[in-house]
This record gives structure tokens, sequence and C-alpha cells, in this order.
């Protein structure tokens, strides 16, 4: 297996050949060698520079689902929890992924692509800040919560409710799938400090603090109706030190640049980026500067790689969709908001039926790990996860939903990465967060 040894003795991201380079490198000096012995050496080096063996397709998918039987795969993020309030859509069922209106989770399908864990977010989209806006948010948050808990009981012998890392080991060991909970937009909790602990009682272990439009928490990465970016608001600040209180993660995917570092300013415990990727790689107000990743890092936190394809990489010029795209924005305008479920699924038909026609183009999972490798370069692999935003718009060519996970282990491979860093970087980098945010709470009770 590829640098699985060979990375206590060599830098983890190094390619095969580079590797056999390094190993010449470090051959003991030629003086030591009688003039007969390095004539000898002269003649052999050649051989031992022979192309190296290419290792098959099928042998690199057979190594990845050896890693993920060893391991705990996470996925950080996932809206397929909408689904769960449709009567007619079963999640124990397997569902054709390239069926019309299909979705790209359902449990027969995270076995299929070695996914163990997935969180899934009760999103509400941003409604008007009044008391009624905030009461419809926590009404519509609460269902999507129980329909997931739901989901679980139905479904015991494949899958369980975690509320820790540990759970989450326990139920791989069972054979059994996990689920977490989290909520994303902030919206939820209206201006009621108290709802964050209702939500972590409820099992909710991590709140994206807002999502495509500002709220009474903090500015948005996509919102400027106001030019100016005002950051984390004073009731935020409030949001994130409860947040630390209570052992809930902090997610700042979605915020604006300057709410970023003003919660890494105001948290006293490391915070997380659930689906975000490298602005550097792909140029989006939605990804971090090389300077936030810094940021994060040293605050011990964790990206998690989102699979949206615009984030990932820039889209080649399509004027024929992007007019397509324009009329349907004009019609539904920030459709993700509305909260009647009978009219998202027609605009979701219709926003399908458009992707049917204009495909989009998409990028590859080639695409989608040159963002784990800058960010691995830049600040090493401790810091990295996955967190796809399946049923919210990800999905890349390659990994176009949870059956297809196994091809990003795939690739990690193909580029010398070890069953360690493996690890990490499927769970155990964002597993260390998890256990960090509760230690910081366990601490804060007892002061």
């Amino acid at each position: 297996m590829p640098g699985v040894r060979e990375s206590q003795l060599v830098p983890t991201g190094m390619r095969p050949h580079e590797r056999m380079n390094m190993r010449f490198t470090n051959f003991p000096s030629s003086k030591l060698l009688a003039p007969v012995a390095v004539l000898l050496l002269l003649l052999l080096f050649p051989a031992c520079r022979q192309p190296r063996v290419e290792v098959s397709a099928t042998d690199y998918e057979l190594q990845a689902r050896q890693i993920h039987k060893k391991i705990v795969t996470v996925d950080t993020h996932c809206d397929t929890a909408m689904w769960l309030l449709r009567g007619n859509w079963n999640p124990a069922e397997r569902h054709d992924p390239a069926a019309p209106g299909s979705s790209r989770i359902d449990l027969p399908r995270m076995k299929e692509g070695g996914l163990d864990a997935e969180f899934f977010a009760a999103f509400v989209g941003q409604g008007p800040r009044t008391e009624e806006g905030y009461a419809q948010a926590r009404k519509r948050t609460e269902e999507l919560i129980q329909a997931v808990r739901k989901m679980v009981e139905v479904n015991r012998s494949i899958i369980g409710l975690a509320l820790s890392p540990e759970e989450a080991y326990s139920l791989k060991k069972q054979g059994k799938l996990t689920a977490f909970l989290g909520i994303e937009n902030g919206y939820a909790i209206g201006r009621d400090l108290s709802l964050i602990k209702h939500f972590y009682d409820l099992g909710v272990r991590y709140i994206t603090l807002c999502h495509s439009s500002d709220n009474d928490i903090c500015d948005s990465s996509t919102d400027r109706s106001e030019p100016e970016d005002k950051g984390l608001s004073d009731f935020g600040r409030q949001v994130v030190r409860e947040c630390n209180r209570v052992g809930m993660i902090v997610d700042i995917s979605h915020a604006s640049d300057r709410s970023f570092y003003d919660v890494l300013k105001t948290s006293q415990a490391p915070i997380i980026a659930s689906h975000s990727c490298a602005r550097a790689v792909c140029d989006n107000p939605r990804n971090l500067t090389d300077d936030m990743i810094r940021a994060l890092a040293a605050r011990g936190g964790v990206v998690q790689i989102c699979f949206l394809s615009a984030y990932v990489k820039k889209p080649r010029p399509n004027p024929e969709r992007d007019k397509a795209l324009a009329e349907f924005r004009a019609k539904y305008g920030n459709w993700r908001n509305i909260q009647d479920e009978d009219e998202r699924r027609k605009i979701m038909e219709e926003m399908q039926e458009l992707n049917r026609r204009y495909p989009a183009d998409l990028a590859t999972v080639r695409d989608l790990v040159d963002h784990i490798d800058h960010v691995v370069k830049l600040v090493g692999v401790d810091y990295v996860g996955i967190g796809t935003d399946f049923d919210g718009g990800g999905g890349v060519l390659g990994c176009n939903d949870v059956s297809q996970m196994i091809n990003v282990t795939i690739e990690l491979l193909r580029r010398g990465y070890s069953q360690k860093d493996i690890e990490k970087i499927w769970g155990k980098n964002f597993f260390r967060v998890f256990n960090q945010v509760r230690e910081v709470a366990r601490k804060l009770s007892q002061s």
C-alpha cells in the first residue's frame, strides 16, 4: 500500500517516483566504496531507475475498500433530511442516482460508497427577522430533526444516531451506519440563546451560523445587499460563547470573511467549515483564502472540502445555460429560502430539467482532490476533511452521489497518500475538533 510505512521516512504527499529519487539521494556515499564497487553501482544504476509498475484501477479500488473497512468515514454535510419530509421517499431503499429527481444519498448507497457516518443538516432558508419568521424557522428545524430521528428509529438495524465520535466507532463495530445531526443557518435560533441548548439536547452537534443571506448572528459570504461586511454581531458573539459553553461545534461555512475572523477571535474552541473549499484553487467567495485556512489551522480547526462543483472549479463559459439560470433566478429568486415543501419540489424539478437541457460543466474528483492537496501543502494533513453538500448542490464527475465516495479514496491513493493520512481526511481530523469542543465545554462548566 503506497506510503503506509514509507510515510515515516519521506513526506506523505510524495509521489512514488519522488520517493524512489529520495531513496537514491540518501544512498551511502561512493567515497566509502571500492573503485570496482563504484563501477558496478554505476552499471547497475540504470536498471534501478526502470519505470515503476503501474497500479491498476482495480488494485487501487481494492486497497481503498480495505482501508474503508478499517476506518470510520464521515461526511460532515448533506441536505438529505429534506427528502425525509416527503411521504413517498424511503431512505432504506436504493434509488437510481441517474433517475430524474433522485436523491444523492440513501442507506444502501452509503454502504456501496464506503461512507460510515453522515451529518444530516436541518436546513432553513433565511426569512424575515420577525417573531413570526423565527417561530416558523424553529418549527421547520424541529420537523427536520425529528424526521432524521424517525428514520434512525425505523431503520435501527441499519443505522444509529450518534452524539459523539465514540458512538460512531461503536456503531461501525456493530456493522451499522451512523447519523449525526447539524443545523444549517443560525436563523433557526432566532434571537433566543436558550435554543442552542434545546437543539443540543435533541442531538444537534453543529450550527452553521448563517446561509446565503445575512442574519442576526453574522454576515454571509454571498449577501452584499449592504456593501460593508459587518462580520459577527454582538448577538453573534453571545451565540458563539453559548455554543462553546454547551459543546456545540461552530460552523463558519457560508460566513463572510470578516465574520470568519470575528468568530475565531471569539471562540474558545476550534471551529469548522463543514462544506467549503480553497479560494486559491477556485476563486469563489464561499471558499476560504489561504490566510483563513492558516488561521483556522492555527486554532486547531478543520476545513471540510465541499463537492459543489462551482466551489471546486470555475465552469467554462456557457451562454445558453447562463441565460436559462438568469431567467430561473428572476422567476424564483433565492428559492432555497422557500419553506413550502410542495413549491420547493416543483422548483427543484424545474431546476433538474434545466440541468438536463443545459448540462453543467462539472468539476471532477481530481479537481476536488486538488483542494485537499492545496490544504495539505499549506498547513498539513491534520486540518482537512470531507463535507459533500449532497442534496444541497454537491456533486462532481466521478462522485456525483454517495455510492461513488470510494473514488475520492482511490484518487488519494493514486497521489501517494498513506492509510494514516486517509483516515485523518475521512474523519479523524473532524473527530479531533469534535472532542476538543466537548473538552472546552467541560472546562467551562467547571469554571
